[in-house]
């Protein structure tokens, strides 16, 4: 099973309102949580781990990760708030102001963390900036690489919500020194490696990385490891939104290996070339699906 370690929150997405402003309409969401239901309607064995409110918006969260095949049974129910994303999207590109203070999801500890069983676990997203929801994380990583398990990061990075830069930047370097693959937008590469991309790529690789993913938009997707790279264009279709591409091409590409039994630490070191070019089709053609229709909506195969 692959276990999607992050945050699960409530999208509210821009609708169509009485008057001359916006309404928001409340959606299941969050990136961890986006890549988990991709993964469940991929058929891949997925499992889900956060704090989740034990109200009517924990029970959307729940149920919309049922309804996807992911299993709950981590996940720690807690008496406080769900963490609010409203989304704004202009010329479909979202922009989002959260709102997370004393949230089910940002107060887990490490006290809350599960054992480590599952053959892979995927981190990201907003929860890995603030505490202790992101020390939490960052130790589960820890626990799961130091059991030779197959680990995968994705920061997904939003600048307007980091607070603390300077310990921020010094968690997502841990973790990408615990990670077997790192995804990367071109925009978060760019704000980590303050525009020495290349030089930063080959240092991932040298720590240990043995796949580097960059995604850049419409174009296409780049997979890099040791022995070389390879680039997959993006599919053409008319975009309706970007909300949970990347989060869906993650899935796809974890789906891949998954059904090719190529995701332990030792295959993904010796990953050929044929391999990782389905595993890119994949997550490409899923996250064509995504764009393509509005909100955070993975496709299932039959609609691929």
């Amino acid at each position: 099973m692959i276990l999607c370690c992050g945050e699960a929150l409530i999208d509210m997405l821009p609708v169509p309102g009485p008057g001359a402003g916006p309404a928001f309409a409340p959606h299941a969401g969050g990136a961890v949580f986006n890549t988990a239901i991709a993964l469940g309607r991929l058929g891949a064995p997925t499992g889900f781990f956060a704090g989740i409110a034990a109200d009517f918006l924990g029970d959307i969260l729940r149920d919309t990760l049922a309804e996807s095949k992911v299993d709950t049974s981590a996940c720690v129910m807690a008496p406080r708030p769900s963490t609010l994303a409203f989304v704004k999207l202009v010329e479909g590109q979202a922009t989002y102001a959260f709102y997370d203070e004393n949230t089910a999801g940002r107060m887990l500890t490490e006290a809350d963390l599960p054992a480590i069983t599952e053959d892979a676990y995927f981190f990201g997203g907003i929860s890995l900036v603030v505490d202790p929801c992101g020390a939490t994380y960052e130790a589960l990583m820890g626990r799961a690489w130091a059991a030779g398990k197959v680990t995968m990061l994705d920061p997904n990075i939003r600048p307007g919500f980091i607070t603390d830069e300077a310990a921020y930047r010094a968690r997502i370097n841990r973790m990408i020194g615990l990670a077997d693959i790192v995804k990367l937008s071109l925009e978060d590469l760019a704000w980590l490696s303050g525009g020495k991309d290349e030089a930063f790529v080959q240092a991932m690789l040298d720590r240990g990385v043995s796949l580097v993913l960059l995604t850049d938009g419409g174009v296409g997707a780049t997979g890099v490891t040791p022995r070389g790279r390879l680039f997959e264009p993006a599919r053409k279709v008319n975009v309706v939104d970007t909300v949970g591409a990347g989060d869906t091409f993650n899935a796809g590409v974890l789906a891949s290996l998954n059904a090719c039994d190529r995701l332990s630490r030792d295959s993904l070191r010796d990953l050929d070339d044929s391999t990782l070019r389905a595993a890119l089709q994949l997550g490409a053609a899923a996250a064509a699906v995504t764009v393509s229709r509005a909100g955070a909506n993975p496709p299932w195969p039959s609609e691929m």
